[in-house]
């Protein structure tokens, strides 16, 4: 028996939510001693990474059907992996990717689902799962009952094992079939640091007063490097990208700390960033709703504070 797990990757090199659904999948093999093995679309450079969280061996999928990023066509060589693998349990990371592929692989393996899940598997009495509910605000224990499970990790969740194994590589050709959906054009997000990946994020709402005034932001964000972010309305304006856009309605995040300047904390925002491990809060009104949910809170004016910050994160890394 085994765990497949899949493998994100841009260009060529897996991405850091993959790598903790590798280390998810290794910690849960500790106790069934069962073989992980991921799996990418095309080739992957670090190879080495997957083995220091645990992957036994990658199988990578080679097909010419598969140009871009084709869900039903990654579900349905997951699937394939599966079988030949004698595999029952599918891991992936709750990043976009996941999020789109994981509900096809369910329905294609008649398997049961837990998404988004923040701890280990509990098999002293069946298969149980934890998962935040309610925008975070609870938590419940979902207990998968069907022979075969899929379990979607939330980015940032669970801290990465080190098990240094050898992983050997395997590749392999397989027919998917012709794509359901033709990508006619691709527009890359300019960052280089994507949000579900970032462990430092940086973000501004409309107390910048306009686009104009982002440029201490990324200022900032560079000096900690860090990811930048914005509120919904900010997005909503135009004054950034809607990739950047942040909360119940846009990317939900868990970075090691976010830092919010100009953003009140409305309710749906604190949805998509309340699970982030430190928030820092910086707003002119000190009934800002967003200082309930702060770790550490700044009442003073951005255009003050935000270039006294830069600076002492520049004597920080000098």
């Amino acid at each position: 028996m085994s765990i497949i797990v899949y493998t994100s990757t841009k260009n060529g090199d897996v991405l850091k939510s993959s790598l903790e659904a590798v280390s998810y999948a290794a910690q849960t093999a500790e106790s069934s001693n069962q073989e992980v093995i991921a799996l990418s679309i095309g080739n992957v450079n670090s190879v080495d990474e997957l083995g220091k969280y645990g992957a036994n061996k990658l199988i990578q999928v080679q097909s010419s059907s598969v140009s871009s990023f084709q869900p039903n066509l990654i579900a349905k060589a997951i699937q394939e992996i599966s079988k030949i693998e004698d595999s029952n349990l599918c891991i992936l990371s709750h990043d976009l990717n996941g999020k789109a592929i994981s509900p096809l692989l369910s329905v294609m393996m008649n398997a049961g689902m837990v998404t988004g899940a923040v701890g280990l598997p509990d098999d002293s009495n069946g298969f149980i799962v934890r998962k935040g509910v309610f925008s975070g605000k609870a938590f419940a224990r979902i207990k998968i009952s069907s022979e075969k499970k899929i379990v979607t990790v939330m980015p940032n969740s669970i801290e990465k094992k080190e098990f240094n194994q050898t992983t050997n590589i395997e590749s392999v050709e397989l027919d998917l079939g012709a794509p359901r959906i033709k990508v006619l054009e691709q527009k890359i997000a300019s960052t280089d640091i994507p949000l579900p990946e970032a462990e430092k994020v940086v973000s501004a709402g409309r107390g910048l007063k306009g686009p104009e005034n982002w440029q201490m932001v990324e200022d900032l964000a560079k000096e900690l490097g860090a990811a930048t972010a914005c509120s919904r309305p900010v997005a909503d304006m135009d004054w950034r990208p809607h990739h950047e856009h942040v909360g119940q309605t846009g990317v939900a995040i868990r970075p090691n700390l976010y830092i919010a300047i100009g953003i009140s904390g409305a309710i749906q925002h604190l949805a998509g960033v309340n699970q982030s491990k430190v928030i820092v809060v910086i707003n002119t009104d000190k009934e800002a709703p967003f200082f309930k949910s702060a770790d550490y809170g700044i009442v003073g004016d951005a255009f003050e504070v935000i270039p006294k910050l830069v600076e002492a994160a520049k004597r920080l890394s000098a």
